[in-house]
């Protein structure tokens, strides 16, 4: 996987359709962002197959529409555009299959055609919104993308065995971690006190990656910091509730 210098770059390539790297940037756009979206559409109470559906016209919209040349970097944080872009195609698509029912034509998304309990699986509860839901995905996102730039900075100097063994005491709030720290500088030749140290490093460095990566998406650098408390904040809001 390759890394740009910031998200707004990649966007901004995809809507450039002179630009050499047009296809490229968008292939990896959509491939890189489409499960949040998804995940978004099913908690909106989409099938699957409609989520699936709506998420590949989105992405189909924006190559055809060259949409993307219209992003604005200067109007907010990356991932408010993306969902605003989407809301905005669910809008158009139920507001087409609405015609064409109308016109005794097919719509593009059967947009009602969920059982009565599959519905009643995927409304949302406890008034956690399909919005928030988006940010927990999107923040799942930014954290598996800095844990595998973590990964691939030990990969280049031969420690892959050694982020392997240490890397789950990357839960930087430390409620997952059960494990001591003797066993582990038993099996890696260490003492206890240079376990601590690797850890410390570790996690240092995961978590300047993980910034980086909040970075990217936004326009002002000053916001990281209210980024990451938002994108935490549905994290936990939303911790042990998934779609079945």
């Amino acid at each position: 996987m390759q890394f740009h210098t910031t998200r707004w770059d990649l966007v901004l390539r995809s809507g450039d359709v002179t630009s050499p790297f047009h296809e490229e940037s968008l292939s990896e756009f959509c491939s890189r962002y489409w499960y949040p979206l998804y995940h978004f559409a099913r908690y909106r109470g989409f099938s699957d197959e409609d989520a699936q559906d709506l998420t590949q016209s989105f992405f189909l919209h924006l190559l055809d529409k060259v949409s993307l040349k219209h992003a604005d970097p200067n109007r907010g944080r990356f991932r408010s555009f993306l969902l605003a872009s989407f809301q905005n195609h669910i809008s158009a698509v139920r507001h087409r299959a609405g015609a064409a029912k109308r016109g005794g034509g097919n719509p593009l998304v059967a947009l009602d055609a969920q059982e009565a309990n599959e519905r009643d699986q995927i409304e949302p509860k406890d008034n956690v919104t399909a919005e928030v839901f988006f940010d927990a995905q999107w923040a799942q996102l930014l954290l598996e993308r800095a844990m595998v730039r973590l990964s691939e900075e030990y990969r280049q100097v031969g420690k892959t065995a050694q982020f392997d063994r240490l890397r789950g005491y990357l839960d930087l709030t430390g409620t997952n971690l059960s494990e001591g720290y003797d066993e582990v500088a038993a099996e890696l030749g260490l003492t206890v006190a240079g376990v601590k140290t690797l850890v410390f490093r570790m996690r240092k460095r995961y978590s300047a990656l993980l910034r980086d990566e909040v970075a990217q998406t936004l326009v002002d650098p000053g916001d990281i910091d209210a980024e990451i408390h938002a994108l935490y904040q549905a994290l936990l809001v939303t911790e042990g509730r998934r779609l079945k």
